[in-house]
Parts: structure tokens; C-alpha cells; sequence
């Protein structure tokens, strides 16, 4: 398996691991519709993954379809053995690499001394990396990959994704730490952990981790993330500050073209182009919440819109929750998908008692129903 961070374009897109989130299915849907370049799993706990018991739970975490290539494993955890277990899991699985969670500020992570309470033992941290190396090159040869073992930790596809700082801005010092261990790629949130996602986030400091880098003369790809709001955005940002790449999480809620080419995503089937300019989008926008149409894309010289039609998003909505149950139906709880329905179902009138409707939901029968009815009391009106 090679290194296929090594291949990727300039800028690449990724999608941002999310808890209860990113899993197989909406990864599905995602890649169906507008796939970025790099996915990433849900994150999984790496103490599961090396108890047999627990990994049976976990597994259905780190699903996956063939379509999804390139896609990462992202693990959490500080017991050394087990990230080395779970590293070499992950490569047994067929992942392209494993991403190490250094950022999380849940408080539940943070007392297993993992995610952002990483940043506050550094030594720890690089004991974790190099134990996630050993465990996934150890696996590479098993399956008769007999490289040097130097050549082969330092070409691994292991990547970390952290913050800036645990209570303030710390990349002069955690930063280097980090690209010292030949990381194959580092995504940096912009944010502490004290600041969570309060606060916008600090792009401003994204040249000067660039510049660490290659000072330090380096290969570690540099992947921006917070407050990007789209492809064209994230495009901007890397032209900006030097960045190799993206991670988008928030925006992609609710839309699942968000890494859509958008010269293809004027053709695609419920998308309208609009004028944009001053008055004229106001009262296009007005227009189109009546005609049902309501999600926009904005264009690269903000001169026009593409717009989404709340037909297309429901349909959607629809198509999504019948996979959920398919593929994951008695695994997880019917309640995350509802985490969906409040991005799928907003931006156009009676989206709220929608919404509403939806949430006393508990399968997809009733769902769909649900939608039915709304769209037909939408034409008779």
C-alpha cells in the first residue's frame, strides 16, 4: 500500500472526521454526490479496537466501500500497545493511512489523556506516534512489504490532527514537536482547546505554521481547518497562507454537493443558476424561497448563485435515512440521523413544522411519509 498523501493534487479537500457523523452511510452519500478528496472515518477509540470483545462493537465505526479510497482511520487513545494494535488493525482493514486525534476537547476524551490533553504531555504524544508507525509498518510486513524500517516509518501514512494551542497559541513550540516525527500530513484546527469553536478561527496563524515547516525543511503536507465555507473559500485560504490543503466539517451538513465541482453542479438536477448583485439577490432570494428553492453556493467572483431546491435537499433527506437504516439499522441509534434533518430541512417556508415533524420520527418508513405528505401539500398550494 503506498503512501497516497504523496499523490494528492494541490489544494486537495478533505472531510472532517465528526462523532455520530461522518459514518459509512453519509460518507456514502457524500461520495456519491461530491467526493473531496480525502475521507476520514468517525474517530474510534484505540483501547476498543485492541480489546476483542469491545472491536466487535467498534468495527461497524470503520465501514467502508471501495469508492471511498482514499480514506483514513482516525484513532484516539494513549496506551501505547494499543495504539499499536489498532494502528496495525487499521492496515489489516485496508485504510490509507491513520490520523491520530490530538484536538478533541471533549472532556471524556481529555481523561483518558488523549485528544487536545495531548498537548500537554509532548513527549507522550510523540510516544504515540511512533507507536501507531511501528504497529502499522509491522502489519505492512506480515503482508510481505520487507522495507528498511527507517525508509518504512518515516514513508508511513500516519497524520495528526490537533490545535494551536491547549489555552493559547503554543505553535512555536507544539507545532515543531509534532513535524519532527515526519508526520505524512498535520491538519491544524485554528483554534485552542479553551476557545472550542467560540471564537472565528485564527487563519492569521496558518502562514507562519507553513513557514515552520519548511524551515524545518520537511515533507509534511499542511491542512487548514475551521470556518471554511466551501470549496472556493478553502481554495482561497490555501492560496493565502501556503496551506497544501482543507478540512471542511460544519459546511457540509445539509450538503452533500459541498465538494461538487460547481461548473458540474449547474447541471445537476434540481440547481438553478441566479444573478447575484445587490437588490437583485435580495429579491431573488425572496423569489426562490417561494418557488421552494433554498440552499445557495456562492461562485468564485460572487456574480451568480447556485441554488438548491428544497425538492432536491428532501429527496435527499429521504434517500439518506432509508441507507441509514439499510446499512446501519439496529446498529445505531435511529437519533443520529436527526442530526441530519435540522441542516437537510431549513431555508424555506414550513421548514420549521418540518422539522419538528421529523424529529418524533423512528424509522424510515415514517420519515418518508412524513415528506410525502409535505410535498404534496407544497404543489396543491
Amino acid at each position: 500500500m503506498k503512501n497516497f498523501w504523496k499523490k494528492l493534487p494541490k489544494p486537495f479537500f478533505c472531510l472532517a472526521p465528526m462523532a455520530d457523523v461522518t459514518d459509512c452511510v453519509f460518507r456514502q452519500i457524500i461520495t456519491k454526490y461530491g467526493k473531496p478528496d480525502v475521507l476520514w472515518t468517525e474517530f474510534v477509540s484505540a483501547d476498543g479496537l485492541a480489546n476483542f470483545i469491545a472491536r466487535k462493537k467498534l468495527l461497524i465505526d470503520l465501514k467502508y466501500s471501495k469508492k471511498e479510497h482514499p480514506i483514513v482511520a482516525q484513532i484516539f487513545g494513549s496506551n501505547i500497545e494499543n495504539i499499536k494494535k489498532a494502528a496495525a488493525l487499521c492496515q489489516k482493514l485496508g485504510f490509507d493511512g491513520i490520523d491520530i486525534n490530538m484536538g478533541c476537547p471533549d472532556k471524556s476524551i481529555e481523561k483518558q489523556k488523549a485528544g487536545a490533553a495531548m498537548m500537554k504531555d509532548p513527549l507522550h504524544a510523540i510516544q504515540v506516534i511512533r507507536a501507531a508507525k511501528e504497529g502499522w509498518n509491522k502489519e505492512k510486513r506480515k503482508k510481505g512489504n520487507t522495507a528498511n524500517s527507517l525508509i518504512s516509518a518515516v514513508g508511513s501514512p500516519i497524520s495528526v490532527k490537533t490545535r494551536i494551542g491547549y489555552n493559547k497559541n503554543e505553535i512555536e513550540t507544539w507545532i515543531p514537536i509534532l513535524l519532527k516525527e515526519n508526520i505524512a500530513a498535520l491538519t491544524v484546527h485554528l483554534r485552542t482547546r479553551k476557545e472550542m469553536s467560540l471564537v472565528p478561527a485564527h487563519w492569521e496563524l496558518m502562514k507562519r505554521i507553513v513557514e515552520i515547516r519548511d524551515e524545518m525543511k520537511v515533507e509534511t503536507l499542511i491542512i487548514g481547518n475551521g470556518d471554511v465555507a466551501d470549496t472556493d473559500d478553502g481554495r482561497k485560504k490555501c492560496e493565502e497562507t501556503g496551506c497544501d490543503g482543507v478540512m471542511l466539517g460544519r459546511a457540509i451538513f445539509g450538503n452533500p454537493f459541498l465538494f461538487t465541482n460547481k461548473n458540474v453542479l449547474s447541471e445537476v438536477e434540481g440547481h438553478v443558476r441566479v444573478p447575484q448583485s445587490g437588490k437583485v439577490k435580495r429579491k431573488n432570494s425572496k423569489f426562490l424561497q417561494v418557488l421552494g428553492f433554498s440552499h445557495e453556493y456562492a461562485r468564485p467572483d460572487h456574480s451568480e448563485i447556485l441554488v438548491l431546491s428544497f425538492y432536491k435537499k428532501l429527496k435527499l433527506l429521504v434517500e439518506h435515512t432509508k441507507l441509514f437504516e439499510k446499512k446501519l439499522g439496529g446498529k445505531k441509534n435511529f437519533a443520529i440521523m436527526k442530526k441530519h434533518y435540522k441542516a437537510y430541512v431549513n431555508g424555506f417556508e414550513g421548514a420549521k413544522e418540518l422539522r419538528i415533524k421529523l424529529m418524533e420520527t423512528k424509522n424510515a418508513k415514517e420519515v418518508e411519509k412524513i415528506i410525502k405528505d409535505f410535498l404534496l401539500y407544497k404543489k396543491d398550494i
